[in-house]
């Protein structure tokens, strides 16, 4: 049986254990996109078991909505199943995806991870279709729209909205399963403004899809923008009133728990222009 799970006309969703992310599928007259693409070759493969349970028809397009290992890394085991596909992504996403991926691999290998060997033997296979700012896949009877509202979770996010499904992908941008991640490669001081303009493409009963976890609605994705302005906020009055980096964390209440957002104060911090800081207070 499938794991795929329709959310909205001739959308599926899946949600993989590993790494508990979401891979979707959109149905057109030309064939099949599926967005995102799991954390390894062998993943992949499972994935496409899954796909091939679902629908017969043939997958057309791969989209990647950023660049971390868990959204690209099964791209090479699609192409060597269905051919010589486009894989689309944000400029930035395309670019960052080998040397971004070989760092994980090398991390991976040197903590010992459980599936580190299974990542090392995947090949890092990027984006070859990029774009800008918006752009379309035409699958016939439905246009698929993607759109980068900006930096946030990393520097290539893209957001997927299917018009007539009132379904939109939202990658990372979005998270569901857990606190919002703030990675190594993360812009919390302009992720609140992405998530403005995903929510301008978010209606009362559209379907939206986190990178991990359950879909939401809107009001999830609006109170998630709030409390990740929250962050944004706080660093930039932390950092106008002298309050020092190694102090940040300690100083106020945040909206999520303090251990999760080293890197979010670190990168806040490091992004915030020399106008907004004071000479740290002693």
């Amino acid at each position: 049986m499938s794991k795929f799970t329709e959310v909205g006309s001739r959308v599926w969703v899946a949600r993989y254990e590993w790494y508990d992310v979401n891979v979707s599928v959109i149905e057109g007259e030309a064939g099949l996109i599926v967005v995102d693409t799991h954390a390894s070759t062998t993943a992949a493969r499972e994935v496409i078991a899954d796909l091939r349970r679902l629908s017969p028809r043939p997958v057309v397009g791969l989209v990647n909505t950023h660049e971390h290992v868990d959204h690209v890394f099964g791209n090479a085991a699609f192409r060597e199943e269905f051919g010589p596909v486009p894989i689309t992504a944000h400029e930035a996403a395309a670019a960052n995806t080998v040397p971004h991926g070989q760092e994980v691999q090398a991390a991976s290998l040197a903590r010992g991870d459980e599936r580190a060997e299974e990542m090392a033997q995947t090949p890092i296979v990027p984006a070859d279709h990029t774009f800008s700012s918006v752009t379309a896949i035409d699958l016939g009877d439905r246009t698929v729209e993607l759109v980068h509202p900006g930096r946030g979770h990393s520097e290539g996010d893209l957001v997927v909205r299917i018009d007539d499904a009132d379904v939109v992908l939202a990658g990372d941008l979005v998270e569901e399963s857990g606190a919002p991640s703030y990675g190594p490669d993360c812009f919390p001081m302009e992720w609140p403004t992405s998530l403005d303009l995903v929510l301008q493409l978010v209606g009362p009963d559209t379907v939206v899809v986190p990178g991990h976890g359950d879909p939401v609605d809107r009001e999830f994705v609006q109170e998630q923008r709030s409390s990740i302005g929250v962050v944004a906020e706080t660093v930039r009055d932390l950092a106008g009133r002298g309050v020092p980096l190694g102090q940040a964390l300690e100083a106020t209440q945040w909206p999520y728990p303090a251990e999760g957002l080293g890197e979010a104060v670190r990168r806040a911090y490091a992004q915030l222009p020399r106008t907004a800081k004071r000479l740290p207070l002693l």
